[in-house]
């Protein structure tokens, strides 16, 4: 929740201590009233205590409402200049290594999901590749339809290969059919390329040749990581992947060629750390011109107050017998 207008709540805070000032007659004349009976006297002194902290609580909402809280609700492009960022993203067998915890996918998905979130007015696209590779979301501009989508990104039903030239290839196919100006495809594996009809290095040519830049992560630790096999009779069974799988060279040259960056991510902070890194180089590109929707709060409170207000001066009038 946000504010409007901040600092108005500084006019309740005056109006309460005013109409409190008045409440207990501070600067009214002496009077010296006829000594009412003890009993009633002290009801009176609670009643009176208990009308004045509803009158207090109707200014709380009143200067609360003032402050005209709200909740950004979406953004309303007005001649708005979006980026297009499309990952392709490694769904091998090895992404299950737990040298990241408690996988390396489940990392993946944290830090690209919290990477979206950022990026409410970009057009987002998912794709993934194995041995076969598919267009999991085609552009969008729903950042809730994207982070489900990445949420549920899963393992074993594209084969068992590492296909990063036809991953590589299709996200520069589905930039390509695209009018937007500015385009990035952030492409993240742990092994090397060893099917596929497109070399990794042909489908960095066709996005050179397009203007489309190419962010690489070769993400994993250099020493020996386990994936889980199966189940056996002592627990989960694994197998070890040997160290320095991951082909840093070519993922430097597709970054190198396309004007984009390569990282290496070794840890899920150097994994976070490269999506802020790519967030601010890819924010200075562009300026988005936009309108928030916000959905206003203060009706309640406003309405609360002038009803907790009119409340408390009716009990003074006609409980206390206060001259209001």
């Amino acid at each position: 929740m946000e504010f409007k207008y901040p600092y108005f709540f500084i006019i309740g805070i005056v109006a309460a201590l005013i109409w409190s000032l008045d409440y207990w007659k501070i600067f009214s004349k002496v009077s010296l009233p006829l000594p009412p009976h003890r009993s009633t006297n002290e009801i009176k002194k609670i009643l009176r205590f208990f009308i004045f902290t509803i009158g207090l609580t109707a200014w709380g909402f009143l200067g609360f409402s003032l402050m005209q809280p709200r909740l950004p609700q979406k953004y309303n492009p007005s001649n708005i200049q979006v980026n297009d960022v499309l990952f392709s993203i490694d769904v091998s067998r090895s992404m299950l290594a737990e040298d990241l915890k408690p996988n390396r996918l489940e990392v993946a998905k944290e830090k690209i999901r919290e990477f979206v979130k950022l990026r409410p007015t970009d057009r987002i696209s998912v794709i993934i590749f194995a041995e076969k590779v598919l267009t999991l979301l085609p552009l969008t501009t729903d950042p809730g339809l994207a982070d489900r989508v990445l949420s549920e990104i899963s393992i074993g039903y594209l084969g068992s290969g590492t296909n990063i030239g036809d991953g590589l290839g299709l996200a520069v196919a589905r930039a390509v059919d695209s009018n937007t100006k500015n385009k990035v495809v952030v492409l993240l594996t742990d092994g090397v390329a060893n099917v596929g009809s497109m070399t990794p290095l042909e489908a960095a040519e066709l996005a050179k040749k397009n203007g489309i830049k190419v962010y690489t992560i070769g993400l994993g630790t250099d020493d020996d990581a386990k994936i889980p096999v199966g189940n056996g009779v002592f627990g989960t069974q694994y197998a070890m992947i040997p160290g320095g799988s991951i082909d840093y060279k070519v993922l430097k040259e597709i970054s190198q060629l396309t004007g984009g960056k390569f990282y290496p991510a070794k840890s899920e902070k150097a994994l976070r750390d490269i999506f802020d890194d790519i967030q601010k180089l890819e924010k200075t590109q562009i300026e988005v011109n936009h309108q928030i929707v916000y959905d206003e709060k203060y009706y309640p409170y406003l309405l609360t107050g002038i009803i907790l207000l009119m409340l408390s001066g009716l009990s003074r009038r006609y409980i206390l017998k206060d001259l209001v």
